[in-house]
């Protein structure tokens, strides 16, 4: 499996939303559940800073994951920018590969 772990920081009015947009059933995994080779994401909210979270995304392999984002370049994009507006920082801590760190 190929995992990709993001860390958010989301604006703190917007919490609610950011958490139905990014969260197992929201709009990002809508649009990657459109692959079958993509297996789910788990959104984990902090306890001691509730505006910040950490995510992360599962497909089947590395390949998958990167012939999707090929594919449906413009489309994540757009999305990529219209959700902005509900956090206040984002960067990607790593990936997994196989389990392997």
């Amino acid at each position: 499996m190929y995992r990709i772990v993001w860390e958010y920081e989301a604006h703190p009015d917007r919490l609610a939303e950011f958490e139905d947009v990014y969260g197992p059933t929201g709009r990002w995994t809508v649009f990657f559940g459109r692959s079958e080779d993509y297996l789910g994401t788990e959104l984990f909210r902090s306890t001691g800073a509730p505006a910040h979270f950490v995510l992360v995304d599962t497909w089947k392999s590395r390949i998958a994951y990167e012939a999707f984002r090929r594919t449906h370049a413009e489309e994540y994009a757009a999305l990529d920018e219209e959700c902005q507006r509900l956090r206040t920082r984002e960067r990607a801590l790593g990936m997994s590969d196989d389990g392997k760190f």
